[in-house]
Formats: C-alpha cells, structure tokens, sequence
C-alpha cells in the first residue's frame, strides 16, 4: 500500500450525470475496470488498473446540477485542522470536513484564485494503489491567471517548498513546481494561464493520467465524442495531450516513456 505524506496527491474521482457512459469511456481510453458500486455512499464506484484502486466515479448528488470534472485530494493527517487553514489564509471550504464511514474523512476546498480540491485524511481507504504507471494517476497542476494567490496560499495549508522553472527557451511561462515529504518530492505543478485560454474558462486542477501511447489515447478520447484541447506535444516529462471527456471533464493523457529535450532547471 503507498503511502502518502502531507499534502501529496491521494486519490482523484469524478461526478458524472452518465456514470455508464463514463464508465465505457474511461474503460476504453485508460483501460479501467469498475467495481461494484456502493449504495450506501450514492454509488460511488471505485475504477481499477491492473486490479488496483486508481480513481472513483459516482452520480450527482439529488438536486446537485453541477457540471463533471475531476477532483484531486490531496492527504492530511487532520482534514479538520487543513479546514482551519484554508479559510485562515484566504480559501474557502466548500463541503465538509465529512466522515465517510470508516474509509476516512474528506472536503472540498477553493484556494483564492478560484481552483477547487479536496483533502482526504485516510482511514481503512489509503488512496491509490497505484501511480505512474499506465492507467494512473501521473502528476497535476494548478492553471490559474493569478499565480501569486495559489503560490502564497498552498505552502501554507501544506508543508510544500516551491521551485519556479528557469528555463531561457520558455521565458514568457510561469510555472512553479511545490514539493512535498521529507526528502522533499514534486507533487504538484502550478502553471499561469495565458490568452490562449478563453476568458469563460475558470481557474481549475489538471489531472494528467499515465498511458502507454498518448495519440492512440487522445484517438480514442476522440473516437468516443470527447475533444482535443492542446496537444499532443513532446516535452522532456513526456509526451502529452489535453483533452475532455464526453461528458466534458477535462484530464490529460501523458506518456511518461516518450521523453525528448533536456529537463528545465528549477530554482
């Protein structure tokens, strides 16, 4: 079972109106499998890779009308006292902190730019079981316009050190990578959006998920009705695409094997 220290990455699940259909999606695109759905907690269904627990799906709540993205959560010892600083250092808590059972305690929390997260402090449900492998979890980042609201706000509610990307080649992008864990490992990329990005799109948590070919991913996304946002483009992390689901939760695929250029110093 992984472990995970304060403030990595845990788990990820979505909301979907379609759960079959995501279900049939994701089962194509990721090569996941589902098991039983959980009507004790609005049937949450747990998706596996390789028969370990990777991401969730569930159904809207009765009454909730709000649209499907994924929701990264990242480990606290204490979700009650990460509430606390949350709204002590300008977020919002938007759910919670809420028992569920004895799998552990969640919330759902907006950090000041406006991109929403969650916070699970485990109890028998650890998190994944695994990660960066095809299939799972890679990697996410903070997309926002006003960086320097996420970057005074995170390594504050986590005990994140943060490294901004020097690199002469992309000087007009202005990304942070937050470190996590002793000895400190990358857990999170935090990336300023540019006018590329339409005006209506709000700040939000890229989740990046491993695959073994990424055009053939981003051939399926597409095959299934869902879209191409960027990409896909060869970087020394990966070869990766952003794209959406049909139901229009936005994730990326990268192939963490397919690597090309030299990796950017940090500082």
């Amino acid at each position: 079972m992984l472990e995970f220290p304060e403030g990595a990455p845990c788990w990820v699940d979505a909301m979907f109106r379609d759960v079959e259909g995501a279900k049939t999606f994701y089962g194509d695109v990721l090569g996941w499998t589902f098991g039983e759905s959980s009507s004790e907690y609005g049937n949450y269904t747990q998706a596996y890779s390789d028969g370990k627990a990777v991401a969730a799906v569930v159904p809207p709540m009765p009454g909730v009308d709000a649209p499907s993205q994924w929701c990264l959560y990242f480990a606290s010892a204490d979700a009650s006292a990460t509430a606390g600083k949350v709204t002590a250092n300008g977020g919002e808590v938007l759910m919670g902190p809420m028992q569920v059972g004895s799998f552990g305690t969640m919330l759902i929390a907006k950090e000041p730019s406006g991109a929403v997260f969650g916070v699970w402090q485990p109890g028998e449900h650890k998190g994944f079981e695994k990660m960066g492998e095809a299939g799972s979890y890679a990697w996410a980042e903070v997309f926002t316009r006003e960086p320097a609201k996420p970057d005074a706000f995170l390594p504050k509610v986590f005990p994140y050190s943060a490294e901004r990307m020097e690199d002469p080649e992309a000087a007009d992008m202005d990304f942070v990578v937050f470190s996590a864990g002793d000895p400190g490992q990358p857990v999170l990329g935090r990336m300023k959006m540019d006018d590329d990005f339409p005006p209506e799109v709000p700040p939000y948590v890229q989740v990046y998920f491993a695959v073994p070919d990424c055009d053939e991913a981003v051939s399926k996304t597409q095959k299934h009705g869902g879209k191409l946002h960027f990409g896909p483009m060869d970087s020394p992390f990966g070869r990766f695409a952003a794209v959406a689901d049909p139901q229009g939760a936005a994730f990326a695929v990268i192939d963490l094997s397919t690597t090309v250029g030299e990796m950017p110093s940090f500082g």
